[in-house]
Parts: structure tokens; sequence; C-alpha cells
């Protein structure tokens, strides 16, 4: 009867009878549907993880290691472990006048001067540290160095006021040491002209990035302090440049190149060297999340060809009721389609839902690595990254993947004679 209705009905009929298949055998539907999700699942939550791993990671090199362009002296690029102070950019220049020439290019959003020093400190169990200049009031409409709390990151008191003989410290570096606020902090460092500069300012606030290497390492003092302690006369070791649009770096970073001059090192944040490492990673990446396909894509075909071998006996049936083999490839193939959807709708759904509260909620990493990854940009947690494009591959991949691998068995299954069919 189903099949002369198709007779009259056409290509409507095909997908009726499939649509009905679903609901003859429930144990088999739920059973086909929630390999599909089950594949889907882990297909959405992978590439939500990768995702928001790389993004975490490149966000902290744009905030702390670069900006979007940064700007070094030549000399400073060729010793920059040392962090010598001794090689200013555009060399002879004052740093407000470039920073403001910078910032009158188009699209660049803001130019931020910054030293970093090494400083030696008395009277502490810890010999060493960061001295990291910044203007406190311009970095913090720029950026939040907080990135899993989005806020700027200060924990206890305040930030230095600009000029002031203050500083802030990390929170691990206040803990090792054993200072609070309003307690002195004697160091000593190394000023552009050789000579040791003894220092004492006081602690008015206390910072946890989520940043092990600047929550152990790091002195924040205001930049106009810290370059007349190691006197710049004016200058400045690095500039931040960040843009309005990301995407048009390039344009920017050859204006920066043209105003800085020659003597100079202009650099995009992509030529940094772990995000370098990174990108040149994403091979291995792919292969990790291609083994995870290929898993599911097993899990789903395993499913179907189950589900046709059993149903053997049924498409003899519908050989023996005069139905074509491409009638029967049809009616599977749809009915293939039909459990395919509903088994993605529903992966995407929970691995939507999981990527969504992994995107609120941030993993803490140090569960996994306990807390030895401070050479690595990469904040102490992670968020994983939702997105509707990771979703719509998600669900393409698990329709495509068991309707694809519905068409082999079908038509295998499809070219026995109906009699051998029925018989087994």
């Amino acid at each position: 009867r189903a099949y002369e209705r198709y007779r009259t009905g056409g290509l409507a009929a095909l997908f009726t009878i499939a649509y009905r298949n679903i609901g003859r055998n429930r144990r088999r539907t739920v059973l086909c549907g929630t390999a599909v999700a089950i594949a889907v699942f882990f297909n959405v939550f992978m590439q939500s993880w990768i995702e928001g791993m790389i993004g975490g990671i490149e966000e902290v090199v744009r905030t702390y290691e670069t900006g979007h362009v940064n700007v070094v002296s030549a000399l400073f690029e060729a010793e920059k472990e040392y962090y010598p102070v001794q090689y200013p950019v555009a060399d002879g220049r004052d740093a407000g006048d470039l920073v403001a020439e910078i910032e009158s290019i188009p699209g660049v959003r803001a130019a931020l001067p910054r030293v970093t020093a090494y400083a030696t400190l008395f009277d502490s169990t810890v010999k060493h540290a960061l001295l990291w200049g910044i203007d406190p009031v311009r970095e913090r409409e720029m950026n939040l160095f907080n990135l899993t709390e989005r806020s700027d990151g200060m924990i206890l008191g305040r930030y230095p006021d600009r000029g002031a003989n203050e500083c802030a410290v990390g929170f691990d570096l206040a803990r090792r040491t054993g200072l609070g606020l309003g307690d002195k902090l004697p160091l000593k460092t190394v000023s552009a002209q050789f000579s040791d500069k003894y220092w004492n300012p006081t602690i008015v606030g206390i910072f946890r990035f989520d940043y092990r290497r600047y929550d152990e390492d790091v002195i924040l003092v205001p930049l106009d302090r810290l370059s007349r302690v190691l006197v710049l006369g004016g200058g400045a070791q690095q500039i931040f440049v960040y843009a309005e649009d990301p995407d048009r770096v390039s344009g920017i970073r050859a204006a920066v190149a043209a105003a800085a001059g020659p003597g100079n090192v202009v650099r995009e944040w992509t030529d940094n060297y772990w995000v370098a490492v990174l990108r040149r990673s994403t091979v291995l990446y792919f292969v990790i999340f291609g083994v995870f396909q290929v898993v599911a894509s097993f899990l789903i075909i395993n499913t179907v060809l189950m589900v046709i071998h059993e149903r053997i006996k049924e498409i003899g049936m519908m050989g023996a009721l005069g139905m074509t083999r491409r009638e029967i490839v049809s009616v599977f193939f749809f009915e293939a389609v039909y459990l395919s959807v509903l088994g993605a709708a529903a992966g995407c759904l929970v691995g939507g839902l999981a990527s969504w509260i992994g995107s609120l909620f941030p993993i803490d990493l140090n569960t996994f690595t306990g807390g030895g990854m401070k050479d690595m940009p990469i904040s102490g947690t992670i968020f994983l990254k939702f997105s509707p494009g990771i979703l719509a591959k998600g669900f393409g991949f698990g329709v495509l993947v068991s309707a694809a691998c519905t068409l082999v068995p079908s038509l295998r299954s499809a070219f026995i004679e109906p009699v051998e069919a029925l018989r087994r």
C-alpha cells in the first residue's frame, strides 16, 4: 500500500515512508541517533577547546608581549632577553613625540610606551624581579590585565600614581616575600648609563593578573618614574601599538615603521615566537582533531551498518513488492538523513551548552599542569570558545557522515535478490 502511494505521490511519499520507519523501532532509532549525537558532541567540544586555547594564548601575547604592532630598537632586538635599557626606540627622539605621531596614523587606537628592567631585591627571600614601567592610566583604558575576570587585576590597594615613588607587586611575589601594602621595597637596578640605581618604592597595590610569570616576578611601577631612575631622558624601551581593526595590522605596521625611522624593528604580533610556534603546531591540532573525527565517524558507521544488516529481510520485502533498487536506497538514505539531523541537533545542543558554559566559567589549567607553564604566554585558565560557526560545522559533520555512510551498505543490500534477502 505504501508503495502504491509512492507511485501516485512521487518523491514526497518516499520521505513519508522513511519518516514512518523511524517510529517503527524506537530502540534502533534511539541507538542510531545517540551515536550521531555523541560524535557531534565531541566534534563541537574539541573544536571549542582548541580554538579557546589558541585564542587565549594569542590574547596574552597581544596584551603583555607585543600589542598588535611592537616597536623596538634594532640593538634592543639583538639582546632582548636581557631587557637592555640603553637602547631606546628611535634613539635621540622623545618617546612622547613618537607616540603622538604613531597615534595620528589612521586605524591606530593607542600607542603605549613601556620599559622592562631587571632588579635585585634587598632584605628579601626573593632576590630578583622585573621592573615593569607602564602608564597606569592609559594602560587601564586600553587593557584588561586579568584576562580571566576581565578586570584590571588589582585585588588589594590601587595602581601607583604617575610620578610617585610607588609600586604594585604580584600576588605570588607578595606571598613569597611576605610584603604587604605600605611596606617599602628596597631594590637595585642598572641605568642606561650602566650605573647602579638604588630605589625604595612603597607598595600601594597587589595585583593578580592570572598570568603566572607576572604574578610571581613583576614589580609594576609608573613609567615616568622608572624612566627617571634609569636615566632614559624621555625615551622608551618599547612601544606597543594597538589597532582599531586587527585585520588591518599590516598597513599600520608599514606606517609605524616609517614614523619610527631606520634603526628600529617593527613587528606584528603574529611574528611573536609563541604565536609562530602555535600556528606551526596547527597541523598537530588538526591531526588530533582528525583522530576524533575518525573515531566519531566509525561510531556512526558501525551503528548504521548494524541497523541496515538487521533489516535485510525488510529490504527483500520491499524488493518483492516491486520497489526498484534506487527506490530502496532512497528510502534508507532519507531515513538516515532524518536520524542524522535529529542526532546532530541533539549533539550540537549538548556540545553547544557545554562550550557556552566553558566560555563563562573558565577551566583551571593549573589542575592539569600543576602550575608548570610559567614560561609560556598563557593565563592560568582557559575559556572554551562558543561560536555558531563551530556548531554549524559539527552539525554538518554529523549529517554528512551518517547520511553518506548509509549509501554503501544500502546499495549492497539492495542488490541482494528479494528471495535471498527474505531467506536470511
